[in-house]
């Protein structure tokens, strides 16, 4: 598994980003077919809030996206927590891609869109004047391979979100399915 880890607003110590290496490198027995894993340290600067340090991990492979957000009092304590839940998701994927009666066979199911691509607002336009009311300050792209409500739900689930935006494969139109208050899921479709 290529396993790549940056910080930001901290310093990413060698010691650290071999812990990393290593912790989310051994998520691979899991699950085979993952290839890449994305590890970003970042620190939030309230000193109001005792677990400081947060730890985002995000693995893409075998056609599907994990991704978790952990954190804690230091980062080396952020990866063990990101790696648990990372464990627990890893498995309910695998338990979803072997059927129940066949318990050597996997299910097929279709790719899931390229791994997203976050842009971040520069440090030197933080530092400007805010504008009066709200602002953009994280934008994603990303290839919205056609795929199926139901598998758009599987893909939410996955990364953690309470939305998933696709290319609906049997409308062939742009998509949205999200998490209603009562608990069940809602599919907006363009019209």
């Amino acid at each position: 598994m290529d396993v790549t880890v940056s910080s930001r607003h901290m310093e990413l110590t060698d010691s650290l980003r071999q812990a990393a290496e290593e912790k989310i490198g051994r998520l691979e027995r899991f699950l085979d077919g993952m290839e890449r894993a994305e590890v970003h340290f970042s620190e939030e600067k309230n000193p109001r809030i005792a677990d400081r340090d947060v730890c985002e991990v995000t693995l893409a492979g075998h056609g599907h996206h994990v991704r978790t957000k952990a954190v804690a009092a230091d980062p080396f304590a952020a990866v063990d927590v990101a790696v648990d839940k990372l464990e627990h998701q890893l498995h309910k994927l695998k338990t979803k891609l072997v059927g129940r009666s066949k318990p050597r066979r996997r299910k097929t199911l279709a790719p899931a869109p390229p791994l997203d691509v976050d842009l971040e607002v520069d440090d030197a336009l933080e530092e400007l004047e805010e504008p009066e009311g709200p602002q953009i300050v994280k934008t994603k792209q990303f290839a919205a391979d056609p795929i199926t409500p139901e598998e758009a739900v599987e893909q939410m689930e996955l990364v953690g979100h309470d939305f998933y935006f696709f290319r609906n494969a049997v409308t062939g139109r742009s998509a949205v399915v999200y998490k209603r208050k009562a608990g069940d899921i809602g599919l907006i479709d363009e019209a």
